[in-house]
């Protein structure tokens, strides 16, 4: 059972790359976005996720038991705030939603309070502005604020 999990884990993101390029595939794009649009970008990720996959069930880890405890329930509790995360994205925004998720998710897995602020604002803000400005992918503000801002 050692290696099961491992492959196990790369049968299900072989499959969630599939999944993910199928629906990407699938968007209907108007006019050409420049230089990674709202299709090429998850293909690519889609594409990164296979071969990752394929690495992984090629090559397992040497401990590829399934966790127990209290990492199990980390890991449990992470994959709900990342379930949130997809549910609240559109109404808080992209800045609100992945600070707090980064902030939950480092104090989880064991970072102070002030790393896990501090880490959690930096990764959000940075994050923003590269898909922003060096992909110039647009990104939810969040319905909350669009009012403040005069947005319709």
């Amino acid at each position: 059972m050692k290696l099961a999990a491992d492959r196990i884990l790369s049968l299900l993101l072989l499959g969630l790359a599939a999944f993910v390029a199928v629906q990407a595939w699938q968007l209907e794009v108007p006019f050409s976005y420049d230089p990674v649009g709202p299709k090429a970008f998850p293909l690519i990720l889609a594409g990164l996720l296979a071969v990752l996959a394929v690495v992984l069930f090629v090559r397992p880890g040497a401990s590829g038991e399934w966790p127990t405890g209290a990492l199990l329930l980390r890991l449990l509790f992470t994959m709900a705030v990342l379930g949130l995360y997809a549910a609240l994205f559109i109404n808080l925004g992209f800045l609100v939603t992945t600070a707090l998720v980064s902030i939950v998710i480092a104090w989880l897995f064991g970072a102070g309070p002030l790393k896990a602020v501090v880490g959690g604002l930096l990764l959000a803000v940075g994050s923003y502005l590269l898909f922003t400005y060096g992909l110039g992918i647009s990104l939810p503000t969040g319905s909350w604020i669009e009012p403040l801002l005069g947005s319709n």
